[in-house]
């Protein structure tokens, strides 16, 4: 939603402009990263177009600290394309990944179709991104998509993993 846009937004200036914060990590909650945006409110009227979902990933990716992503359950359209922003992804053993819009007859909008191909490779990239498939943790590890694959607490590793960088 446009409010937990506009949150993260507000959190990671909040976090650039503190000298005390040395890294950013980014979860979600209820054991899901994130579903991705909602369809709906894409036209809902009185939408801020100061809190749009390309604008956050470009603001994650500019930040002069590192910022993790911490990857539970689902990180899937939007949500992936957040992930996508960060400079690092931590996920979940049992975590999965994808771009899901095309099957809604959609291409993917927060710039996961520029940020995937430089990250995985052209090849590995359009099959995500033209199929919608769900790609499992493993997969997304062995693709560099993510650094670091965890059974244990995600959140725990991707703070060790901030404070490593």
């Amino acid at each position: 939603s446009f409010t937990v846009i506009q949150a993260l937004e507000d959190g990671l200036k909040k976090a650039a402009a503190d000298p005390s914060v040395k890294a950013i990590m980014i979860c979600g909650e209820n054991g899901k990263f994130s579903a991705g945006a909602d369809i709906h409110s894409f036209s809902s009227p009185g939408r801020s177009q100061s809190a749009s979902l390309p604008a956050l990933v470009s603001l994650i990716e500019s930040s002069k600290k590192p910022v993790v992503a911490a990857i539970e359950g689902i990180a899937l359209g939007g949500g992936l394309e957040v992930a996508l922003g960060c400079h690092y992804r931590v996920a979940h053993v049992q975590a999965r990944m994808g771009l899901p819009e095309v099957t809604l007859g959609l291409l993917p909008g927060a710039q996961g179709t520029q940020r995937l191909p430089r990250l995985i490779g052209l090849p590995a990239a359009l099959d995500i991104i033209i199929t919608g498939r769900h790609i499992p943790a493993a997969e997304a590890l062995k693709l560099g998509l993510v650094d670091e694959v965890v059974e244990g607490n995600t959140v725990e590793a991707a703070i060790r993993l901030a404070n490593k960088v």
